[in-house]
């Protein structure tokens, strides 16, 4: 009998994994124009169609041909830039630009983000369309810019390096699919004012800020951890907070990702069924209060991908139809790539699609193994277990799976660590086990209080907050006895740049046989992933600063 964890099947995979390769062979260098990728890639696909008529035990070789073709024409579509641009002094330039994204800011008068070129001087044409960077400082008096808002602006752009060093901002922006920046900036004018939309999500933002801020303003640095779990400011995270969380392996905790959509999801069900709403109405509610809670956090794209799997999870639910993970996943990230293929080379798509991939094909698979290799109270029926007896045993289970979870996301979060920040945590296993419980729980009270705050319970929610607060300061005092412990991180870096991706490339791959075989132990079970990484940190990590 199949397990229930390898039962999971998603075709569209035949479509994801070939387009990933080919945005990262077209980001190493393009083959062909993109006319000619794309005419390539239109005849591989009738091939594809006349295979699965006539030879369908091939079909899979044009499919895949066509969707590499097509990720090598995306990346250089979206990547838009021209040799000359690199030689280009900075220069000061006047631009219109519409804000995309707003990040927060702890100073008042100046405001950062990406923004799309909408007009530019004459000489400066090229740049129309362009998404760029920007920093500028407001005028006087006016409130913090909006997110669709266009404004004028003058400030110094300059062309980012076409590869620079992985771990400063510039790798960030060209991973976001940037090719300038503007800094030094300064607003002329407001040539068309944010949307209403936009205008009532950035007061609910205020609004929500305040409603967290409520019983921890004697405890100004819980509240500030706890505004960056719920609302994800982790600009108010001081310096010390910030290495402590990155170096315990626990700064996931603070971000708008697929931990905090889940909870709100699953907290936003229980409530819906004990008011005993109808399938499709409580998808729709939940679907709708989870977007908005994505879009007055700022959008940012974890957020968004984690809201995107949600929503096949919940299409799923709502039709009756099996939910199936797996399947989920690799629509939602379809989805992404269609949406901002540029976002492929962030470290936030590949870390979190890659950790939920581990989960999937990993984690669950061996908690089951765990499970029945150890079950709990082994020795006594089941028909016969005691209320206590249950608990135990539901507890022991839970510990199995979380062990099993815990071991699939360190898989990744090793390498990753070691690729995006420089850091090989030795204790992240064990931090998380303990930490994303009680960080669960943080997110509930967080929930409810800003449900009661903004129904005008405010007491309720403040009581809430404290509770979450209590719970935010044992995390606290949980990751400075962690970090305290010698040996519990260590400075790492690989040693050449190739080293990383083609690790976290060849971990995916080990972890798809794995799961296509069944983990059976003739093909080596469980192990052969934990060799890919073990492999890599002893011959390609370089330990030390």
């Amino acid at each position: 009998m199949i397990s229930r964890s390898l039962r999971f099947r998603a075709p569209l995979l035949w479509l994801v994994l070939p387009l990933m390769a080919g945005l990262a062979a077209g980001r190493l260098g393009a083959l062909a124009p993109p006319r000619a990728l794309l005419t390539a890639a239109a005849m591989a696909a009738v091939l594809t169609l006349l295979a699965g008529w006539r030879a369908q035990r091939i079909f899979w070789l044009p499919l895949v041909t066509a969707m590499l073709l097509i990720g090598m024409a995306t990346q250089a579509l979206h990547e838009r830039r021209l040799p000359e641009w690199d030689t280009l002094p900075p220069r000061e330039a006047r631009l219109t630009l519409r804000l995309d994204r707003v990040f927060a800011s702890p100073f008042d008068d100046r405001a950062n983000g990406l923004a799309t070129v909408t007009a530019a001087e004459p000489h400066l044409r090229d740049l129309v369309g362009q998404r760029m960077y920007f920093s500028f400082a407001t005028r006087a008096g006016d409130p913090p810019p909006v997110r669709s808002a266009v404004v004028s602006v003058v400030g110094v752009i300059a062309a980012v390096p076409r590869d620079p060093p992985a771990d400063t901002f510039e790798s960030y922006l060209v991973n976001a699919g940037l090719n300038f920046r503007l800094s030094r900036g300064r607003e002329l004018a407001v040539e068309q004012p944010a949307s209403a939309y936009q205008v009532f999500c950035a007061r609910l933002a205020e609004r929500m800020n305040a409603l967290l801020t409520r019983g921890l303003e004697n405890r100004p640095e819980i509240a500030a951890v706890y505004r960056a779990m719920m609302l994800g400011q982790k600009h108010e995270l001081s310096e010390e907070q910030h290495q402590l969380f990155m170096h315990s392996g626990t700064m996931h905790l603070f971000a708008i990702n697929g931990l905090h959509i889940g909870v709100v999801a699953l907290s936003l069900h229980f409530l819906l069924a004990l008011l005993r709403c109808p399938r499709v109405a409580a998808s729709l509610l939940v679907l709708a209060v989870l977007w908005l809670d994505v879009d007055t956090t700022g959008a940012s794209p974890s957020a968004v991908r984690a809201f995107i799997m949600v929503a096949m999870l919940e299409s799923a639910w709502a039709l009756q139809r099996p939910v199936n993970p797996l399947a989920a996943l690799a629509a939602a990230a379809l989805l992404a790539l269609m949406l901002d293929p540029p976002d492929f080379f962030s470290a936030s798509f590949q870390m979190s699609h890659c950790v939920v991939l581990a989960i999937l094909l990993f984690g669950l698979p061996l908690a089951e193994r765990l499970r029945a290799r150890w079950p709990a109270l082994r020795d006594v029926p089941e028909a016969t277990w005691t209320r206590r007896q249950r608990v135990r045993a539901w507890l022991w289970r839970r510990f199995l799976d979380t062990l099993g979870i815990g071991c699939a996301a360190t898989l990744v979060s090793v390498v990753t660590g070691v690729q995006f920040f420089s850091v090989f945590v030795t204790g992240a296993l064990l931090a998380n086990l303990v930490l994303v419980p009680l960080a669960s729980v943080v997110i509930m009270a967080g929930f409810a209080s800003l449900m009661l705050g903004l129904a005008g319970a405010g007491w309720a929610g403040r009581l809430c907050n404290e509770g979450a607060g209590a719970l935010l300061r044992l995390i606290d005092a949980l990751i400075r006895l962690g970090t305290s412990v010698p040996g519990s991180s260590w400075a790492a870096h690989f040693r050449a740049d190739w080293v990383g991706p083609a690790a976290l490339v060849t971990l995916v791959a080990a972890l798809l046989a794995g799961y296509a075989g069944g983990w059976r132990k003739e093909y080596g079970g469980f192990w052969p992933p934990v060799a890919v990484v073990a492999f890599t940190l002893i011959l390609g990590v370089k330990f030390g600063s």
